[in-house]
């Protein structure tokens, strides 16, 4: 059987589950899949965390170095987001340098990082205009079972607060804990009309790539919005995503408050 005939008939399944109010896998339509997150993972890194929401997996590792600041910031550190999205993790990647996938899913996690000030990158001066540190923020999908992008962004920030500043490597004096301020979660919402369905799963995408992720911060601010695929939204509709995705973000930020202080 052809994967176009299969992605038709997962297609309509999702799409005649929908129309009696049910998902495939009998979740809410606002309900994420289960959590788990692991954290220093990697010896060698600097910080890592391990995440697995349903069957979606990611391995995130952060290095750290002194470099040169941006020249319009020159008291601060600076972050450098990158994603690898290898062909053993879904059959839609290809090898090759980063793709326009990789490249997205890059931008979008950097973005909620750097507008929620999740890290106080004025703490990570060494000498104004120049020498900061650099965190190098390293995503790596395993597994892609749908909504990688919302994986990586709970991995990456999991991954910052495990993270020790490796100053006494370099002569700076002791090492000390990254210093994060947030937790900022972004909570995809794949729009189906005028429903839409929070985490979906690769089986669920199968009726198209029109999603709406809301990144949302401790103090419940929208702090970045990424719209994928060519659709409209009514405001009412556009309204209730945002009030379900500030909504789902505190529970996923209590799960991951609870699971990354278990694992310290």
């Amino acid at each position: 059987m052809s994967n176009d005939i299969l992605s038709e008939i997962k297609k309509d399944y999702v799409l005649s589950k929908l129309r009696d109010g049910e998902r495939i896998d009998g979740r809410k339509f606002d309900e994420f899949r289960k959590l788990e997150i692991r954290t220093g993972l990697i010896g060698k890194a600097e910080g890592s965390a391990y995440v697995k929401l349903g069957n979606t997996q990611v391995v995130v590792g952060i290095k750290m170095q002194p470099g040169e600041p941006f020249p319009d910031v020159p008291d601060k550190g600076v972050i450098i987001v990158n994603a690898e999205l290898v062909p053993l993790a879904s059959p839609i990647f290809e090898p090759g340098p980063p793709d326009e996938n990789s490249i997205e899913l890059a931008r979008v996690v950097d973005r909620g990082i750097r507008e929620s000030e999740a890290v106080d990158l004025s703490k990570l001066c060494i000498e104004p205009g120049k020498k900061v540190w650099i965190i190098f923020v390293d995503i790596h999908a395993l597994d892609d079972d749908g909504n990688l992008l919302d994986a990586s962004a709970i991995a990456s920030i999991c991954a910052l607060m495990n993270t020790k500043v490796p100053a006494s490597r370099f002569g700076l004096g002791e090492d000390f804990d990254l210093p994060v301020n947030d937790i900022p979660v972004s909570v995809t919402s794949l729009i189906i009309g005028d429903k839409f369905l929070v985490d979906p799963t690769r089986d669920e995408m199968s009726v198209g790539e029109r999603t709406l992720t809301v990144t949302v911060d401790k103090s419940d601010n929208i702090v970045a919005i990424q719209k994928s695929g060519d659709y409209l939204l009514s405001e009412p509709l556009f309204t209730e995503v945002l009030e379900v995705s500030i909504r789902a973000s505190k529970k996923i930020r209590e799960e991951i408050l609870r699971q990354c202080s278990k694992a310290c």
